[in-house]
């Protein structure tokens, strides 16, 4: 759509809301209900209640809008992580650890690769 055709549907449709507009506010069933609730606004203000107490007081079995939150349950633990032994067959040096941040464990990867010093591993606990 060209940017002219653009804008005279605008155009258009603004007018089409304006004559609609233009007919509800001769509409006699509108002003009776925007009398309605200026009257009710003015009578929330001077007895200091909101929307939520009006529906209260006139409907009690009324649900709320937002359920009240319920506490949450607390989240699962994480599992412990497994102790994992680690010997280097090259040295006969040995590591226990439970992560990959061990200072060693991270050179021995960078010398022999991930994949060799993972096979040195066996699970302990």
């Amino acid at each position: 759509m060209s940017l002219i055709s653009e804008y005279r549907a605008t155009e258009e449709a603004i007018k089409e809301l304006q004559e609609r507009l233009k007919s509800l506010s001769e509409d006699g069933k509108l002003q009776k209900e925007l009398e309605f609730e200026g009257k009710l606004r003015e009578l929330m203000g001077e007895y200091q209640k909101s929307l939520r107490d009006i529906i209260a007081v006139l409907d009690p079995d009324a649900r709320p809008a937002k359920p009240a939150r319920a506490a949450k349950a607390p989240a699962p633990t994480k599992r412990a992580r497994r102790v994992k032994q680690y010997k280097n067959p090259h040295t006969g040096e040995v590591i226990e650890t439970k992560g990959g941040n061990h200072k060693t464990l991270k050179e021995w990867k960078a010398k022999w690769g991930s994949d060799e010093v993972e096979s040195w591993s066996t699970v302990l606990g």
